[in-house]
């Protein structure tokens, strides 16, 4: 079975959820992915906001390939080191991020951005990149939210 250190984020609560860095294990045909013992099938392109879904409890997910610069979400949320899995922290702050520690990351690259909900979690990080600048003002105006 091939496997492979991915991003993923519960997004059955909303937009952001809750996120992890860890080896996923693919099948043999490649249709399902499973992590920590639940299996993942695609949307193929239905899903809002999410690509995946749990088999078992239907819950949608986005999963991806980790980026080097850390915004690994969707909306370019900064990994930071209690996301990732003890199992895949050396390689995945080595040989993806290429930094000896999660300690070097820079501080700049992890803005907040507040929505205009009325949960406290809503805080959406973001890389300083104009692309993330522009889902950060997306998201300041409202316009980035589902309705």
């Amino acid at each position: 079975m091939r496997s492979r250190i991915m991003y993923i984020e519960d997004k059955s609560g909303g937009l952001v959820g809750q996120c992890r860095i860890g080896r996923v294990h693919f099948s043999n045909t490649g249709a399902t992915l499973t992590y920590a013992g639940r299996s993942f099938q695609s949307l193929k392109g239905v899903g809002f906001k999410a690509n995946y879904f749990d088999v078992e409890s239907g819950d949608y997910f986005w999963i991806s390939g980790p980026r080097r610069d850390g915004a690994d979400g969707l909306y370019g949320r900064i990994t930071e080191s209690r996301d990732v899995d003890d199992d895949v922290a050396e390689e995945y702050w080595r040989k993806i991020r290429k930094i000896d520690s999660p300690k070097r990351l820079n501080v700049r690259a992890a803005l907040v951005v507040t929505t205009n909900s009325d949960s406290p979690s809503s805080s959406i990080p973001v890389n300083a990149g104009r692309k993330h600048s522009r889902v950060a003002q997306l998201v300041r105006s409202g316009l980035g939210q589902a309705k």
